[in-house]
């Protein structure tokens, strides 16, 4: 049973989370190529060099017509699943495009294509047929490896579910991602980059309770800190909030808008109208199609980006 209480530090009604530049400062990359560009991560109170955080740069970044750099372009993009003899559509033709620094609500109801198309974005399955760009690099051109080590890099993943190990504290919940990447680090920057995580989410008095010790929407937190644990290009969050009672979505949800504040791109799988209502923009989709273009500029990205 979930608790009408997230027992995180409270200020009031409030709850208090740690911002970036409270952190300690991230692992550097070793890749050879790197991008100069300024990244939306802070560390002791300055904003970090893209080099210090980023991964390795393999295609031309694709830009929009005003110079929006796209983390995701799909054309086109189709799946069928075969049941016996029968073939079932779920996405028909979709084309979308996310830019970077945006938080957008992908949002239809059940049965609409909306978690199919969340799998594809996230590497877990192929289209049938269409394109699909990420950071101007096709994913159709990589090998099952390859499309591995891009999500354990620059993709993650929120459930509603929470998906957490039960006999593991939180803080080796967090850990996972960072043990099950191909780089070798040393086990205490391991913990410290965990533990930076879950002070990010206002977890640091509950790094050492198992999920069964923790409320609902703290259980989620730790999901939050996990996916984040990598410095991932773009989150995938679905419905993140169905298991969690008003109250404490309604701080998840906060928290979600506060990490986009800082740069980070962020899609909302949800059928419900509430939740997708703190996007910054909304893409429906309906027995498979997308309701309206979702290629458009949004409004409030091209002013920022416009100044």
């Amino acid at each position: 049973m979930v608790s009408k209480q997230d027992a995180s530090k409270q200020s009031g009604n409030v709850v208090t989370v740690q911002p970036y530049d409270k952190l300690s400062a991230p692992f550097k990359s070793e890749a050879p190529c790197l991008q100069q560009r300024e990244s939306p991560y802070r560390a002791e109170g300055r904003l970090l060099a893209e080099s210090e955080i980023t991964r390795p740069c393999s295609a031309p970044r694709s830009k929009d017509r005003i110079g929006i750099e796209e983390v995701v372009r799909i054309e086109d993009i189709t799946k069928t699943y075969s049941a016996g003899e029968v073939d079932v559509p779920v996405l028909k033709g979709v084309s979308l495009i996310i830019r970077r620094g945006e938080l957008v609500a992908l949002m239809g109801a059940s049965g609409s294509g909306k978690s199919t198309l969340m799998n594809i974005l996230g590497c877990l399955d192929r289209p049938s047929s269409g394109r699909y760009w990420f950071e101007g690099q096709d994913i159709s051109t990589l090998s099952v490896d390859e499309r591995a080590d891009l999500r354990s890099k620059k993709l993650g993943f929120i459930f509603q579910s929470f998906n957490l190990l039960p006999r593991t504290s939180a803080l080796e919940n967090v850990q996972v991602p960072l043990e099950c990447a191909r780089e070798v680090r040393p086990d205490d920057e391991l913990r410290e980059r965990a533990r930076a995580m879950l002070k990010r989410v206002g977890l640091e008095d509950r790094m050492n309770h198992h999920p069964g010790q923790l409320s609902g929407g703290q259980q989620q937190r730790v999901a939050i800190a996990r996916a984040l644990v990598n410095q991932p290009v773009l989150l995938l969050a679905d419905e993140p909030t169905g298991n969690l009672d008003s109250r404490t979505s309604a701080e998840i949800l906060r928290l979600f808008q506060e990490l986009n504040a800082e740069g980070l791109t962020i899609v909302l799988v949800t059928h419900d109208p509430e939740v997708a209502g703190h996007a910054r923009r909304i893409i429906r989709i309906r027995d498979g199609r997308i309701e309206g273009s979702a290629l458009e500029s949004p409004k409030a990205v091209v002013e920022s980006a416009l100044g």
